[in-house]
């Protein structure tokens, strides 16, 4: 299955917001607060970004952030299109409710990558069944565990101690001690707090 393998610092430099790619390297040595500036060779004079540009940007953002590649996101987007309501709103839910995404949301991993990896890997069962695709969309009542004859692992061990201090979506339920949860409801723009625009991806799709 085909996805990034290039610098993801490089990517919140070229979007000028962090995306939290790279777990608790983030919160604590961030390239991108010791090198703000945008990737390649710079200019004393400021490039001016079109409104097509600002748009692309948005998109960008949206995909790096889920790590979703170009014709992956296009086929979210039509479907999004398809269904009924706010095509934004639609489209933040369908790349929210990913399973790799479910995974990160619910603490078992740091981050977005290190969930696709543990999904990948057979880590974590999906209704009680094993599931390694991490794009697959979860439900409401779906339950998301861990794989029984995984919970021998080193990570594992520490999963169950550092798990106890993060906090969970509204949407979605977590038993602690058993590291399974349950997703209670489909979620909201408010409940995603999303760091790019939905609209400005809706409005560069439909030129």
């Amino acid at each position: 299955m085909a996805r990034y393998t290039g610098a993801v610092c490089r990517l919140c430099r070229r979007s000028s917001d962090k995306l939290f790619l790279k777990g608790m390297k983030c919160y604590t040595k961030c390239t991108l607060d010791r090198r703000p500036a945008v990737p390649g060779q710079h200019s004393r004079r400021r490039a001016k970004v079109s409104d097509r540009g600002l748009q692309l940007r948005e998109k960008q953002k949206a995909r790096w952030t889920y790590g979703v590649l170009e014709r992956q996101f296009r086929g979210l987007f039509a479907e999004a299109e398809k269904a009924t309501g706010v095509t934004g709103d639609t489209l933040q839910t369908l790349l929210e409710t990913r399973l790799d995404n479910v995974v990160y949301r619910l603490g078992f991993a740091d981050s977005r990558p290190q969930a696709r990896q543990l999904v990948r890997h057979g880590h974590i069962t999906l209704n009680n069944h094993p599931s390694n695709i991490p794009s697959l969309q979860v439900k409401i009542g779906d339950i998301i565990a861990w794989k029984a004859n995984k919970a021998k692992s080193e990570y594992y061990k520490q999963l169950i101690e550092s798990i106890k201090g993060k906090s969970i979506p509204v949407w979605l339920s977590l038993d602690r001690q058993n590291l399974a949860g349950s997703v209670l409801s489909l979620p909201t723009p408010q409940d995603i707090e999303a760091k790019y625009e939905a609209k400005a991806i809706v409005e560069y799709y439909s030129r």
